[in-house]
Parts: C-alpha cells; sequence; structure tokens
C-alpha cells in the first residue's frame, strides 16, 4: 500500500496520495493547487493515478483538480450535494472506490458544509477493517471543522455534532489524517499543528468529541469562530465550476514600467523580510513575507478582492513563488512581477519609501519620550481584549482591507503593535500607504513583550 500526506505549510492544508502498489492504482484526496507532490511520489513507483477525490468544496484554497485531471485523466469524485459543474461520479454514503486491495469508503460527514465526505481507509490485504480515516474538515487534531462557511453556524454546528458523534463510533485504533492543521481559517486557534492522531486520542482529549449536549457542542463551536477565509465566494465558486487550470504567467516588469503600473492602481505585494521593507520600498506597497507560512492569505485578507496585484520579492523567483501562492487563493489578477527583484529597482535610481522599524523593548521608553504617539494593536478582538496597552486603538490587521478605523487619527505618530511583528508589519505599510504617520512597526515582540517589561496593560489578565 502507498499512503502519502502531502502538507501546503502556507495555507495549514492536507492532502493525501493513497495507493495499491500491486494494482498500480491511486487516488488524491483533496489536491492542493500545486500537483508535483502527487505526480512524483506516483511515477517513482510506477503507479498511475486514477482518482481524484474532494471531500467537500474548499472556501480556502483554490483545488488542483483541474491541473490534476489534465495531467492524469483521473475520474473525479464529489458528493452530489457539491452540486460540481464538472463531471464527476457521484460520492455518496457507502460508495467504495477500488484501488485493488486497498479500498476508499465514503462516509457523508455534514457540518463543515452539507456535502462534506469523509473517508475510510481499508487494506483488505491486512484485514477487512478500517485503519484510518480521512475526516477533511469534519475533525482536526485538537479542533474541529468551523460550521459557518455554507450556512447558518447554528445549523452547520449541529451536523457537525451528529458527524463526530458518528466519526467516534470508530475504533479507538483507527488513526485520523485531517484536512488541515494549525494555521488554516478553516479550524480556530484550537486547531494543532500536529498532522495526525488517533480516534482514541481525540476522544479522550477533546471536549467536544465526548460532548453528549448537542446545545453546549454548537455554543462552545461558535464561540471559536474567527475571520472567513479571503474571498470564500469566489473560491468556493472556481471549486464547483468549471475545471481551473493555470493561466499565463504575469509579465516580469522593468523597475520603471512596474512603478508605472503602481501608480496607476496595482497594489504592490513585498513578500521580502519586514527589515528589508522597512529600509527601503517601492513607495505604497504592503509588507507581507513570504517566508514561512500564512503568506497567501495574509496577503490576500487586506489586497482588495478586485485589486489587480504587483509582486516584489528579492530576486524575481520568489515573485513568482509568491505567484504561485496567491493562486492556490483564488488571486489570479497578477499584472507583473518586478524583473530582477527589488536590488534591480534600486539600480534604476527609482524612489523608494521607508517605515520606521523599532524593537517592542523600545517601545516603552519611545511611549514615554513622546505622548503623541498613538498605539494601533492589529490582533484579533479577543487578544486585544485579554491583555492591551491603555488607550491603545484595537484594529486586527485583517479588517484593514476596508480602510483603517475613522478613530485612527492623522497627523500623529502611529506605533503599529501585535503578539511578534508579522501582523504588525503588514499593517504599519498600510496605515503609510494611506498617508498616516509617521508609522513605527513594533517588531521583535509585541504586547506581551512590553507587559513583561512592567509596562501596566488592562484586560482580563491585565
Amino acid at each position: 500500500m502507498l499512503f502519502r500526506q502531502v502538507i501546503n505549510e502556507d495555507l495549514g492544508c492536507a492532502s493525501y496520495l493513497v495507493g495499491d502498489i500491486d494494482s498500480g492504482q491511486a487516488a488524491v484526496v483533496d489536491p492542493q493547487w500545486d500537483i508535483a507532490p502527487y505526480l512524483e511520489a506516483a511515477g517513482g513507483r510506477g503507479m498511475r493515478i486514477t482518482h481524484i477525490i474532494e471531500t467537500h468544496t474548499h472556501a480556502d484554497h483554490v483545488s488542483g483538480r483541474g491541473r490534476l485531471h489534465e495531467a492524469t485523466g483521473a475520474t473525479m469524485h464529489v458528493s452530489p450535494l457539491a452540486d460540481a459543474q464538472f463531471p464527476h461520479e457521484p460520492l455518496t454514503d457507502g460508495v467504495v472506490i477500488d484501488l485493488g486491495t486497498v479500498r476508499l469508503e465514503a462516509m457523508h460527514l455534514p457540518g463543515h458544509r452539507p456535502e462534506h465526505t469523509g473517508l475510510l481507509l481499508i487494506d483488505a490485504s491486512r484485514g477487512a477493517d478500517p485503519w484510518a480515516v480521512l475526516t477533511g474538515d469534519s475533525l482536526f487534531v485538537g479542533d474541529i471543522g468551523r460550521p459557518d462557511l455554507a450556512v447558518d453556524a447554528g445549523a452547520g454546528a449541529r451536523d457537525q455534532f451528529t458527524s463526530i458523534q458518528r466519526l467516534m463510533e470508530l475504533p479507538d485504533w483507527v488513526e485520523v489524517y485531517p484536512g488541515h492543521i494549525g494555521g488554516s481559517l478553516c479550524g480556530s486557534a484550537e486547531i494543532s499543528a500536529k498532522t495526525s492522531s488517533t480516534i482514541g486520542y481525540e476522544r479522550a482529549h477533546s471536549a467536544l468529541t465526548r460532548s453528549d449536549d448537542v446545545r453546549a457542542f454548537t455554543a462552545e463551536l461558535i464561540s471559536r469562530l474567527a475571520v472567513k477565509p479571503p474571498d470564500l465566494d469566489r473560491v468556493v465558486g472556481m471549486n464547483s465550476g468549471p475545471l481551473v487550470t493555470p493561466g499565463a504567467p504575469a509579465p516580469a516588469l522593468d523597475g520603471e514600467e512596474f512603478l508605472r503600473r503602481a501608480q496607476a492602481g496595482g497594489v504592490v505585494i513585498d513578500g521580502r523580510s519586514s527589515a528589508a521593507f522597512a529600509a527601503a520600498h517601492v513607495p505604497g506597497s504592503l509588507s507581507v513575507p513570504s517566508a514561512g507560512s500564512g503568506f497567501a492569505t495574509r496577503a490576500a485578507l487586506v489586497a482588495g478582492r478586485d485589486d489587480p496585484l504587483l509582486l516584489v520579492g528579492s530576486d524575481e523567483a520568489q515573485a513568482r513563488d509568491m505567484g504561485e501562492r496567491l493562486a492556490a487563493v483564488g488571486r489570479r489578477d497578477i499584472i507583473g512581477v518586478l524583473a530582477g527583484g527589488f536590488s534591480s529597482y534600486l539600480d534604476e535610481g527609482l524612489p523608494t519609501a521607508a517605515i520606521e522599524r523599532i524593537r517592542a523593548t523600545d517601545l516603552p521608553p519611545r511611549l514615554q519620550a513622546d505622548p503623541s504617539i498613538v498605539v494601533v494593536d492589529v490582533r484579533d478582538h479577543a487578544e486585544f481584549s485579554a491583555c492591551h496597552l491603555p488607550g491603545s486603538i484595537n484594529q486586527p490587521y485583517w479588517a484593514f482591507r476596508d480602510g483603517p478605523d475613522a478613530t485612527i487619527p492623522r497627523g500623529r505618530p502611529v506605533a503599529v503593535i501585535c503578539a511578534a511583528g508579522r501582523r504588525a508589519a503588514l499593517a504599519a505599510s498600510v496605515l503609510a500607504r494611506e498617508g498616516f504617520g509617521p508609522v513605527i512597526h513594533v517588531d521583535n515582540g509585541g504586547v506581551d513583550t512590553v507587559a513583561a517589561m512592567g509596562m501596566p496593560v488592562e484586560g482580563a489578565t491585565g
């Protein structure tokens, strides 16, 4: 048997390649936009990808189903409740996809979406019992999928209650392989970065899996809801409509043409480090460092849904990678990448802008020396409520898509802070783009850092 878990670290998505080595047949479950890992893993074993299975219509990323079908001709499967507008076989409860001695049995698990379907994995060469379940966005490690992306949150939560109870009827030894890990907006802050678990462990260590009270379950699940994935209606439309394949690559632009397009309305996403951005950047750029995870989601949460995008990296290859990651969240409106990277722009002697950047430990003396500084806290509301600096203004970074909060004054210095500096980098660049400031990006720490220094804080723990 062949079993491979493929993780997209940027989006916190998990997908799977399952196959029978003897028959040479394989299936891909919930394919990500980049299909190379599946083709390489199957090809290295001399296997054919014959089936493509979607547990549900994804709202947070664009499926690679179209690219994979184009490359393999594999049969596609999805629940009839998804109302999919592409050729497919209906994936109804109890349907078995036979790969040889390896079988995948559909298990309807509504709640995250009405069509949501998990898959029991059975290796008949070892026994008739399922050894694992691909839970999609029903059960995560330490969490349960959010219920509000397709239906009313209450109705979705009640369906999740029934689905989780059904999963908990499986034997303790059954391994759990979820559709997302920590960092995904399809779960809550409770979702673990761990990539697998077992039914027994989740039953023993997750209060929601043990709940026998649908009202308490529903209330708790809804209380965990945070910001929704960006542009979810567009992403859902792309995933339920005709097959999506890559468009033409964005043109590489010299600095002068890049700046002209930016001044004509293009939104510049700069993926370099926040330190490099603070030192010098194309005027009006947004700072969204591409290192680590969450780049595409953060960029899409802040850039207007219809804004044409221009991409800057340390080199052109970084900008191209940013474009692929943005395509995975439905952003296909990239009108150019900076040829040669930012150093080429500097070589052309074109105008730049800068943002002051300080360490969190330097903020208290700075505020003492200049009482006119306004502190803008760009963490989520729950984080702010728990602990914040007195007099600070709270606007989560993802709310800046609709413009800076009206309570943020113009003409005064603005210090932008979060928990570690990453979200503050993005929000600080938005404020600078909108003419606020001078803007100060508080980096290398955040509110907890200054609280630990003895600076007064307010909130539930203040």
